[in-house]
Formats: structure tokens, C-alpha cells, sequence
């Protein structure tokens, strides 16, 4: 069976970048806001009453996601309404949670 490799050179910027990324899949709010917006599109309300929670704490823990380059925004008048990234993001947490739940 050929040995899985990562095909991508790493030199220590990259490291820590990566590592920095995956500091932030560490706290269970924001893989709980990344799964509510690989559902759809939602603003700070929504998110907040999905996952009751206040909006404060939702805008800090969307500004630490956007910082990260894991959610983008739009603007609709004066709502802000999020979304993942691209489809990396739903990857990183589709292959998470096939690692973690595999028997």
C-alpha cells in the first residue's frame, strides 16, 4: 500500500500559517458557526439564535474566522450576512469529521 505524503514543500512561514489555522479549528464555537454556514448564508441573529449565544460573541468569534480567510461576508442593505470561504473550508470540516467519527 503507497504511504499518503503531503505534496506541498513546507518552509516555517508555512508551518506557522497552518498551525495558526488549525488553532482556530480548536474551539467548539466556531466549528459549530463553520457548520451553521455550510448550511447557508446567515447573519450575526441567525447565528446567534441558532446557536444561543449573544451577538457580541458571535461577531468576535466571525472576526477571528474572517482574519483566517474561513468566512467572507456581503452586505444587503445594513445586514451582514456570512458564508464559507470556498469550498476548502467544507473540506477541511467534511475530512475532520471523517477522521474523528472512523472506527
Amino acid at each position: 500500500m503507497k504511504k499518503p505524503h503531503i505534496d506541498y514543500p513546507i518552509n516555517d512561514d508555512t508551518l506557522y500559517r497552518l498551525a495558526d489555522l488549525f488553532k482556530v479549528f480548536g474551539d467548539p464555537t466556531r466549528i459549530r458557526i463553520l457548520y451553521a454556514l455550510s448550511v447557508e448564508e446567515l447573519c450575526v441573529q441567525d447565528i446567534a439564535d441558532r446557536l444561543s449565544m449573544t451577538q457580541s460573541a458571535i461577531s468576535h468569534q466571525l472576526r477571528v474566522l474572517k482574519q483566517m480567510s474561513l468566512v467572507k461576508f456581503r452586505r444587503d442593505g445594513k445586514t451582514i450576512f456570512y458564508s464559507l470561504a470556498d469550498s476548502h473550508v467544507a473540506t477541511i470540516m467534511n475530512q475532520g469529521l471523517e477522521h474523528v467519527t472512523e472506527e
